[in-house]
């Protein structure tokens, strides 16, 4: 019961969380004179990685590298199909040339970069430090191309109204990240524990009960701003979420405690490049994800839970 309890909690935390990050994101980027896909790429998805980040770096460390790997797979599978999915349903997302030309490119690029550095089943330090460099490429292309927009003021508009102020949009952002992260806490434990008594794998559990918990900031952030019409805040959660778990959280991770894969298999990474390259393709078509595309994408998520759910009973 107090298990149960935890899960319940948590997620009460990271919807009221997601909703107080994406005001106070939104309006930084505002009185910043950020454009909001930026702000998602950068502090958003920085922000809702942290729970795969902890997740992943203690559970390398206690010696647990399929639960930190299939957590950061079974993220990225989420957050493509799932969020990018249940976002386009609750409401279509408007996608900008520049994302669809440099922004997805990256997060295609990373997904293969895992999937080739995976095929020997070992994240080595050498793998790593690959994966570090790529992220720190992405952080510096990233804030490059904000300060080139900043200096060519495109984005300035110093008559819109500013509805919070700095220090406020700050405060809010800081809040929500501390619920996202606490609640998402409280829901892995949860979750994970109910899990094991059930007696699933430590793999399984990774891609699916710890990937959903360590995901629930990126899907409340993401279905809360497409609600609000803030399609960049969405689909640069998404995008720069997917890129920190590969890059940063691996990166770091492999670096502190090189990892050998045995529960992640070729059809989970398999899943993970149909999932960014079809995302991609249907950002590419009218720069706009449709609602039936949404449901598509939702739909082969649950196709790929099933299939998970009956490997595991399969197994046991």
């Amino acid at each position: 019961m107090l298990n149960i309890l935890f899960v319940i909690i948590g997620i009460v935390l990271v919807l009221w969380g997601a909703d107080r990050m994406t005001d106070g994101a939104v309006a930084l980027a505002e009185r910043m004179n950020i454009p909001q896909i930026v702000i998602g790429l950068t502090v958003v998805a920085m922000g809702t990685s942290m729970p795969e980040f902890f997740v992943s770096l203690v559970s390398a460390v206690r010696g647990t590298p399929d639960l930190a790997v299939g957590n950061v797979v079974g993220s990225n599978i989420m957050n493509t199909l799932l969020i990018v999915g249940v976002a386009a349903l609750v409401a279509p997302l408007i996608i900008s040339h520049e994302t669809v030309k440099k922004d997805i490119p990256f997060a295609v690029g990373a997904s293969l970069l895992l999937t080739l550095l995976s095929i020997d089943s070992d994240i080595s330090r050498l793998d790593a430090a690959l994966l570090t460099a790529g992220f720190l490429f992405f952080m510096y292309y990233t804030l490059r191309m904000a300060k080139r927009d900043l200096d060519s003021d495109t984005n300035l508009d110093e008559s819109a109204p500013k509805e919070y102020s700095v220090l406020k949009s700050v405060c809010l952002v800081a809040l929500g990240l501390a619920c996202l992260v606490g609640g998402s806490n409280l829901f892995v434990e949860g979750a994970t524990q109910i899990a094991a008594a059930l007696g699933v794998s430590q793999a399984v559990i990774g891609l699916t009960v710890v990937a959903g918990g360590t995901s629930l900031p990126e899907l409340a952030t993401s279905v809360v701003a497409a609600r609000k019409g803030r399609s960049a805040i969405a689909i640069g959660n998404v995008i720069g979420s997917n890129v920190f778990n590969i890059l940063m959280i691996l990166g770091i991770t492999g670096l502190v405690c090189p990892m050998q894969m045995q529960g992640i298999t070729a059809v989970d990474f398999a899943v993970l490049m149909v999932s960014i390259l079809l995302m991609w393709l249907f950002s590419s078509t009218k720069l706009k994800v449709e609602r039936w595309e949404g449901a598509w994408l939702v739909g082969i998520m649950v196709c790929y839970m099933a299939w998970l759910i009956w490997q595991a009973t399969a197994v046991g």
